[in-house]
């Protein structure tokens, strides 16, 4: 009774001690993963399964902390000798190291960024270390990928997005699933994406982004963007934004906050399918320049832009060239007090029979040449005084 009495206080001692021992390992393993920066290899002396299960515990935490993204990669099925065979672009060779490449479900790492001719690879992964705080041109003329798939972040550090899919001419598909809060750079992001038919941005965060110009230009396929999600509030650069987007039919910028926005140059150039555009919510209080702004929105039948404060605009040169369709426009709240440059500015207008405008206004329509072909027939009403253009 007494050996069973003391072999029960002895478990009890050791239970205690290895519970502290626990706790205290726990603290330690705790410390040596948070400070880890890179792992290859780790051993462990196995003599206390709950002490082996904890640094296990640890080390999953530190895999899935360390390899910063995985890129799912679909490419194209046939290509020629003119595409680009480069599936990625490496920013330099320091960052190199931080990119691990699997062709198809191989567990060999890949030592390359380029596919061969006819090689029989139906998915790429790519595993990105949290090192990597650049996507800059990632993906620029890569045109040997239909489909990419961009996985869930573990730590947000990704801070430029400039020119990431840059001339993806064969990309179809992007997916998105990943925080891009600390990105301040998207600069022709999706800029020469020909293919590509749809985005999704529910993942998107872009509340830190301060430039946006080039951002969908040249996206010809693109039909519709939901751009509910897009936070504009700290972008300056919005030139060149949806340049050529041929195929939009519609563009809801209701939630866009412009108060930052410095450059407005041929945002909607080319955008001949767009037969509706609210731009009423657009705040152009910084704006210095509108040039062709809406040169080439050839399916745009109305346009109200009376919301718009122009005090610090200098140049409107072009600014409606080319709007065939629209019929009537209401200029009269433009502020002139800047040396104004309106050259051009209905140039190509064949359609447009009325404009509304201020005295200030209308007589820079005599200093400077705004129609083509010295147009006539067009209603200039000003204030309470209606009369041809001569």
């Amino acid at each position: 009774m007494k050996t069973q009495k003391l072999l029960n206080k002895n478990k009890n001692k050791m239970k205690r001690k290895d519970y502290f021992k626990k706790i205290r390992c726990s603290y330690i393993v705790q410390q040596i993963f948070d400070n880890l920066e890179e792992l290859k290899t780790l051993k462990i002396i196995n003599y206390n399964k709950k002490i082996q299960k904890l640094f296990n515990i640890s080390l999953k935490t530190y895999k899935e902390y360390s390899m910063e993204i995985e890129i799912i990669i679909k490419p194209l099925n046939k290509f020629t000798y003119n595409y680009n065979n480069k599936f990625i672009n490496f920013v330099n060779k320091e960052e190199q190291q931080y990119f691990h490449i699997y062709f198809n479900d191989n567990k060999t790492e890949e030592k390359r960024n380029t596919l061969m001719l006819n090689e029989n690879v139906s998915k790429i992964k790519i595993v990105v270390d949290k090192n990597v705080k650049s996507f800059k041109s990632l993906f620029e003329d890569c045109r040997r990928i239909k489909s990419i798939y961009l996985k869930k972040l573990s730590k947000n550090n990704i801070q430029d997005m400039s020119s990431m899919f840059e001339g993806c001419l064969t990309l179809e598909e992007i997916k998105f699933e990943f925080n891009t809060s600390n990105v301040k750079n998207m600069k022709g992001m999706f800029a020469g994406c020909r293919s590509l038919k749809e985005i999704n941005f529910s993942y998107f965060n872009s509340r830190n982004v301060k430039d946006m110009r080039y951002m969908f230009s040249g996206c010809h396929s693109l039909k519709e963007l939901n751009l509910s999600n897009i936070n504009t509030e700290n972008v300056t650069h919005m030139n060149y934004m949806f340049y050529d987007c041929s195929s939009l039919k519609e563009l809801n910028l209701s939630n866009f906050n412009t108060k930052n926005v410095i450059y407005m140059s041929e945002m909607f150039f080319g955008c001949k399918t767009l037969e509706k555009l609210d731009v009423s919510n657009l705040c152009t209080n910084s704006v210095v320049t509108m040039l062709r702004m809406f040169a080439g929105c050839s399916s745009l039948k109305e346009l109200d832009i009376s919301n718009f404060n122009t005090s610090n605009v200098e140049y409107m040169v072009f600014m409606f060239e080319g709007c065939s369709s629209l019929k009537k426009i209401d200029i009269s709240n433009f502020n002139t007090k800047k040396n104004l440059f309106i050259f051009k500015m209905f140039d190509r207008c064949s359609s447009l029979k009325e404009i509304i405008s201020n005295s200030n206004l209308a007589n820079l329509f005599y200093t400077q040449n705004i129609f083509q072909n010295e147009l006539k027939n067009i209603n200039i009403i000003i204030k309470d005084k209606n009369y041809k253009y001569k």
